[in-house]
């Protein structure tokens, strides 16, 4: 028996969904990753007091129970995983796992067994279903009636709404109402947003950049409430995933961001980020709501009652105590201009992009946090727009792209170095080759002269045949002479000799009579022929529709699969993703799709020839004769009008 036992594809509940991960059993703790999140659930192997192995819906599962009474439950095991894991708590936990039947009798009267932070309602002393109370978000009471409600998971297919419990007159002499006592043994445990007491503290009109707003933010035990002009927030701290301290790049400016799982809710609006901006010079001094004594037992040290310093400090160090999460800040990477973070575009909107010591975190709109371990691969990309920049692209597991655009082409050192000492896979490593062949500062070029422009020498060919035909015709006077000799005279470097050679052919006689200078003759560059105007081909109506490539039949074949893969995808980034996904597909495949075009191809030869058979050109050409006498109808009509206002107006003068 090995230090470890590690599960891959085992499943935990989380407010009505399941999410997939790795658990792994070791000698000194229980740790459970889940893959949608990263979040980490950790059990210190001394707090183990009971294990359970049970059949569920999903295989097999186990069920843990700790000796403060928090109770969790891992499902997915194989019925061949029961011996090994059996021998190991045994070995490293001193706990015996325990196999228990569950109860499918379905019937609707049982116990009610609050256990720790769950209620198990039992049949037969064998349970029939259990609630994590956690998942809890109500409790009403009525006559002998106890109503549980449940928070509502965006990712659950399924949702229970409510459960209710019928709970029997108390035959009992204590005099306790058994509806009220069911009813505190939720709630003692129930994940419910509202306020039973004062709030800890409260931050007046801080600034929020998702969602936008000034928001008074009040700090209650169990959840913050975030309180503005329009719309309120509760937020239990239970749904916290992680939180982030990141510096503006202006320095001046702080960062404090929360992500959310699942996210804040305003009608379709998801919101899995809270982001608050402070300004370092902003300073508070913050009294708690509580006794120093309080302050002690509950934060261990984490907080005093009396704090003051800059805002953002103060607001972080809270959240952090109540939340119980560690903060996230930026690690060692120094950007070009020596801040922790890169400027760039992502989806239209200008943001900053943060590189972390395990993954990258945009903010601000929309937020996105990608960590490394759900990173398939990185690429690197020129500019769509300008060769002063270029693109960065994440690729995750799950087929997802995201690109971040408009970097300045200086950050490439400084990032790609990150990115390799990450071992993340890079798409393109030649890529670097490529931008350092810049020369210029630090390897780069300050100028885009070394690049071709198409554009630039097509208009400079058009200005140089400008230029000559300019030159070439004599029959306009002096014009014609005059610029050149003005435009010699202005750019003409060797100008102030050849005046002075002038002046010395001017001053040889006076007395005698000055010949005429004879003017050197102009060079008359031939023009060059122009090409005659292809004429139009005029589209027959009638004809056959000409035959698709290869490439466009796989694309209308595969379309809609693109778009079911890549929510939210736009047309043109379904043409580029194509593009990539055509150049990956296989000789035989592709060999496939050209076969159909090849079929297509036969198909239209021949019924284009069967239209020309059965004289279908001639109704092109009579269309085409028609619309040319229709435009010379028209160029008449104009003339022959201009004609008579012409003469109109000379009868009048």
């Amino acid at each position: 028996m090995g230090d470890t036992l590690e599960f891959n594809n085992i499943h935990t509940e989380v407010k009505g969904s399941w999410n997939d991960g790795r658990l792994r059993f070791g000698k000194q703790s229980v740790v459970y990753k889940s893959h949608k999140t990263g979040k980490v659930d950790s059990i210190p192997a001394p707090e183990l007091s009971a294990a359970q192995w049970r059949r569920v819906c999903l295989g097999h599962g186990i069920k843990l129970a700790t000796g403060s009474g928090d109770v969790y439950r891992y499902d997915g095991f194989r019925d061949t995983d029961f011996e090994k894991i059996s021998v190991f708590f045994k070995a490293n936990y001193k706990v015996e796992l325990a196999e228990k039947d569950m109860c499918v009798k379905g019937w609707n009267w049982g116990t009610a067994k609050f256990t720790g932070s769950l209620l198990s309602f039992d049949v037969s002393d064998s349970p029939v279903f259990e609630i994590p109370l956690s998942s809890v978000s109500q409790c009403a009471t009525g006559k002998n009636e106890v109503t549980v409600e449940f928070h509502q998971n965006d990712d659950a297919e399924v949702s229970l709404m409510e459960v209710r419990f019928y709970v029997p007159p108390n035959t009992g002499d204590d005099g306790s109402d058994p509806v009220e006592a069911f009813a505190q043994n939720v709630l003692s445990k129930a994940d419910v947003i509202q306020a039973t007491g004062d709030a800890v503290c409260i931050f007046k009109e801080l600034q929020c950049l998702t969602p936008r707003g000034r928001y008074d933010i009040r700090i209650y035990p169990s959840f913050l409430h975030l309180h503005g002009k329009t719309f309120d927030y509760k937020i239990p701290y239970t749904t916290v995933l992680r939180l982030f301290l990141l510096p503006h790049k202006d320095q001046r400016q702080m960062f404090f961001v929360i992500s959310l799982d699942p996210p804040i809710k305003q009608g379709q609006t998801r919101y899995h980020f809270l982001i608050l901006l402070f300004s370092k010079d902003e300073e508070l001094s913050l009294a708690l709501n509580m006794s120093e004594d309080e302050v002690q037992k509950r934060y261990e040290g984490k907080l005093s009652k009396n704090m003051s310093g800059p805002l953002y400090e103060i607001v972080s160090r809270v959240m952090k105590a109540l939340v119980n999460r560690k903060i996230t800040v930026p690690g060692n990477f120094k950007g070009h201009s020596g801040s922790q973070c890169i400027t760039c575009a992502y989806k239209a909107s200008s943001g900053l992009v943060y590189p972390l010591e395990r993954g990258f975190i945009y903010v601000h709109k929309p937020p996105v946090h990608l960590r490394f371990e759900e990173i398939s691969c990185v690429n690197f990309a020129r500019g769509t727009t300008t060769t002063r920049s270029f693109d960065f692209e994440i690729e995750t597991k799950q087929n997802n792209q995201y690109t971040f655009s408009n970097i300045e082409r200086e950050e490439y050192g400084k990032l790609f170095d990150f990115v390799n000492a990450k071992k993340l896979n890079i798409k393109n490593r030649g890529f670097k080759e490529v931008i350092s062949g810049m020369k210029g500062a630090d390897g780069y070029s300050d100028s885009d002269e070394d690049q071709h422009d198409a554009y630039l020498e097509r208009m400079k060919e058009e200005g140089k045949i400008r230029e000559e035909g300019d030159g070439s015709d004599g029959s306009e006077g002096d014009s014609g002479t005059d610029t050149p000799q003005l435009k010699h005279t202005a750019y003409d470097s060797n100008a102030s000799e050849s005046d002075s050679e002038a002046d010395d052919a001017d001053s040889e006689d006076e007395g005698k009579k000055k010949k005429p200078e004879k003017k050197p003759k102009k060079v008359v560059k031939e023009k060059k022929e122009r090409k005659p105007r292809k004429e139009k081909k005029v589209k027959d109506p009638g004809a056959p529709k000409r035959p698709m490539s290869a490439y466009m039949l796989w694309l209308n074949a595969n379309r809609e699969q693109i778009k079911s893969e890549n929510p939210g995808i736009s047309v043109t980034e379904i043409s580029k993703k194509a593009g990539e996904m055509w150049k990956q597909l296989g000789k035989d495949r592709k060999e496939e799709w050209d076969r159909k075009a090849e079929e297509a191809k036969k198909q239209y030869e021949k019924a284009m020839k069967q239209y020309r058979e059965s004289g279908g050109g001639a109704a092109a050409s009579s269309f085409y004769i028609l619309k040319q006498f229709c435009t010379l109808y028209f160029y008449v009509k104009v003339t022959f009008a201009h004609c008579l206002k012409a003469s109109i107006t000379l009868k009048k003068w």
